[in-house]
């Protein structure tokens, strides 16, 4: 059965604002709420950047049903693992069985500006992923912690609330070794639409299924493949065209925005590009039955959890439109 969630923007859209869209995301019937973890916006013209954890605390104050979640937080540079145990401990306790902490390697955008720090290297950032998972397990199943890790030490550590259950954790990958990772160590994969499919068919999905089988877990039902889909969805094609805009910068290339910490010089080199590149990652259609068959390629390619990201300034537009005329027939034909 898949489930089908609502993509929090936070870049694009004040904390007040963006909790105002979640609610009615709960009240059209999704499954799911996801929030990324961002210090500063992809632009900064326009551009927002509320705290992530913060938030989710007023969301799950304000809904009864859907999980929410990370997508996604980095718990090795600005969050200590040990304050994401906690952090994620409390809110479990008071949400119990609704929340996810999404995590990732994280990038410069975000970590640089906050901190002035040096950004290493992938394997240093790896190794660092590594060693959190492995503290902020630690801190939920054991008292009196004192971890000795290459990264991280804590000294008879205890996170005093937590939920029964731990929080489940899902691990964001973009390539092999950590896509294994999160098959090995998670709970949940976490990846986004709109990449060539033989990324997904042939690198991302085929090493999720390794890592669970070698965490001896290789047909677990309970492991969740959520990917957030790139969808314009609105009865004006054109309009669904240009609301891509905004979100430009997800069609550069690794290399333009290489080392790009600054949202303005993030911005320029996303204003340059035309709008057919703009929407290059995305789904764009006035057409229903259109949508339903592009995301199904993804259900068959074995993802059960769509997380749906709208570019357009009205939400409540897009999430009206897609709750009433996308969504039934998603359910419909795949459960």
């Amino acid at each position: 059965m898949i489930k089908l969630g609502y993509k929090a923007s936070a870049e694009q859209f004040g904390p007040r604002e963006l909790l105002d869209y979640a609610v009615l995301a709960e009240g059209a019937g999704l499954d799911s709420v996801w929030i990324s973890d961002h210090f500063q916006p992809w632009r900064h013209t326009g551009g927002h950047a509320p705290y992530s954890l913060g938030w989710l605390g007023a969301l799950g104050a304000r809904t009864t049903r859907i999980t929410i979640g990370t997508s996604v937080l980095t718990p090795t540079f600005r969050h200590h693992p040990s304050i994401v145990a906690q952090a994620f401990g409390t809110l479990g306790c008071l949400f119990e069985g609704r929340v996810v902490l999404g995590i990732g390697t994280g990038e410069s955008l975000n970590e640089v500006p906050s901190s002035g720090m040096h950004w290493p290297e992938q394997k240093e950032r790896t190794a660092r992923f590594r060693e959190a998972i492995k503290l902020i397990k630690t801190l939920w199943a054991e008292e009196r912690v004192s971890f000795e890790g290459q990264f991280y030490r804590t000294e008879v550590a205890t996170i005093y609330d937590r939920p029964q259950q731990p929080v489940p954790i899902y691990i964001a990958a973009a390539g092999p070794f950590i896509a294994k990772l999160a098959g090995m160590e998670g709970d949940g994969f976490i990846c986004t639409s709109g990449k060539k499919r033989e990324l997904y068919r042939e690198t991302l999905l085929p090493n999720v299924q390794l890592g669970l089988e070698t965490s001896g877990r290789a047909s677990d039902p309970g492991f969740d493949r959520m990917i957030e889909m790139k969808v314009s969805f609105d009865e004006d094609r054109d309009k669904a065209l240009q609301d891509t805009r905004y979100w430009a910068a997800l069609a550069l290339t690794p290399d333009e925005k290489m080392n790009v910490e600054d949202p303005l010089e993030m911005e320029k080199l996303s204003d340059a590009l035309p709008v057919e590149r703009a929407a290059s990652r995305w789904i764009v259609s006035a057409d229903p039955e259109e949508v339903v068959e592009r995301v199904g390629e993804y259900v068959a390619l074995g993802f059960n959890h769509l997380v749906f990201h709208a570019p357009g300034p009205d939400q409540a537009r897009f999430l009206k439109a897609f709750s009433s005329r996308v969504a039934p027939l998603l359910r419909k034909k795949f459960g």
